[in-house]
C-alpha cells in the first residue's frame, strides 16, 4: 500500500493580506449571516431584538489541509505508524471553511505566543458566491 512519494518542494507563498481584505471577508460573513436571517424560523422574534445577537452566534470553522481517496481495502490496512498521502503538497495553501463555505485560504504557521500550537496566516480572500 506504501508507496514511495517523491520528496514535495516547498513553496513559500509572499503575500500579505491587506485589512481591506479582512474586511471584505468579515462583511463576506456578515451577508451569509443576514441571508439566514431572512429565512422564515421559529427564531424570528430573536432577530428583532437586533443584529448584536448574531455575533454572539458560534460558527464551525475548519482549516483542510488536504484530502485522498483509498479503497476500502487499503483503509482497513491502516494502523499505528501508517502514513497517509494528502493531495496538496508541502507550502500549498489551505482552505479556511466556515459552515461548510470555503472563505479564504492561508498558509500554516506557528503562533508566535504560543509555539506549541499551529495557525493560519490568510493568503486569499475567496470572493462570495450567492447561491440560489
Amino acid at each position: 500500500m506504501s508507496k514511495a512519494q517523491p520528496k514535495p518542494e516547498v513553496e513559500k507563498p509572499e503575500v500579505e493580506v491587506e485589512d481591506d481584505q479582512l474586511n471584505r471577508a468579515i462583511e463576506e460573513l456578515r451577508g451569509v449571516l443576514s441571508e439566514e436571517e431572512k429565512r422564515p424560523s421559529a427564531a424570528a422574534p430573536a432577530a428583532a431584538a437586533g443584529n448584536s445577537v448574531i455575533f454572539d452566534i458560534p460558527v464551525e470553522v475548519q482549516i483542510v489541509l488536504g484530502s485522498t481517496e483509498m479503497p476500502v481495502s487499503d483503509l482497513m490496512t491502516l494502523q499505528k505508524g501508517s502514513t497517509v498521502a494528502l493531495d496538496r503538497r508541502i507550502g500549498e495553501p489551505v482552505d479556511v471553511v466556515v459552515n461548510g463555505r470555503r472563505i479564504a485560504r492561508g498558509e500554516i504557521t506557528v503562533l508566535e505566543s504560543d509555539p506549541s500550537r499551529f495557525g493560519i496566516r490568510l493568503t486569499e480572500i475567496v470572493a462570495a458566491t450567492k447561491s440560489a
